[in-house]
């Protein structure tokens, strides 16, 4: 959801109520990338939409329990997924989308954070692990140099 800026250029959504603002935080301006991405370098990769119902060209996940469809065909990065009801993955992942970014240092990008799937690798190659910002699931990507999703 956007929320229009108010007369300084700040979210309306991010405003804190006068005397109670953050010491030290400086809130972004609505023309400004998340510090994600501008000060961490992190780079966007896919969202994850959890739904019920059976899309085309679903592939199963075994280890998982779960389908998922879309991302080798979305322009914008967008994976559907649908569990079993007795799927591993975490209830906050299988209720609430999640956003996913592509990382040069798993460790270094997980360190301070609240950890939701610790750092595990499920293809060769590839290193994954979950975090919790305010409720919602991230998923953060590492992949080995040279190899791509």
């Amino acid at each position: 959801m956007y929320a229009p800026a108010g007369d300084d250029g700040v979210d309306m959504i991010h405003k804190h109520p006068p005397g109670r603002e953050k010491r030290g935080t400086r809130l972004r301006k609505e023309h400004e990338p998340p510090t994600a991405i501008s000060a961490r370098g992190w780079r966007y990769h896919h969202m994850g939409i959890p739904t019920k119902t059976p899309r085309p060209g679903e592939r199963y996940l075994e280890k998982f329990k779960m389908y998922v469809s879309g991302f080798e065909t979305s322009p914008y990065g967008i994976e559907w997924m649908r569990f079993e009801p007795d799927s591993p993955v975490s209830a906050l992942v299988r209720s609430v989308p999640h956003i996913a970014f592509e990382v040069d240092d798993l460790e270094a990008a997980l360190e301070g954070k609240e950890i939701l799937t610790a750092a595990n690798s499920p293809s060769q190659g590839v290193r994954v692990a979950m975090i919790v910002d305010h409720g919602a699931p991230v998923e953060l990507l590492e992949f080995r140099s040279g190899l791509r999703r």
